[in-house]
């Protein structure tokens, strides 16, 4: 590639970029609304009631157990 053709393409992507900046001016955002408060918390309190058919069938499949505790397997895969 002579310096000749090296510049036309220098000419091209400059003129590429021009364009596609000109077009970016154009767009506009919607304005991003901000929450100032803090969020995330949970309120204490009792908590909402568990499903005590779900937790019948959990500890009814698990192998070992020790009164409300199911004692699980740690790192053995």
């Amino acid at each position: 590639m002579d310096e000749k053709e090296a510049e036309k393409i220098r000419e091209d992507a400059k003129a590429i970029l021009d364009k596609f900046g000109k077009t970016l001016d154009k767009v506009k955002f919607k304005g991003k609304k901000e929450n100032k408060e803090v969020g995330g918390f949970r309120v204490e309190g009792e908590g909402k009631k568990g499903d005590e058919e779900f937790r019948k069938a959990m500890f009814n499949n698990s192998s070992n157990k020790n009164g409300d505790n199911i004692i699980a397997e740690k790192k053995k895969w």
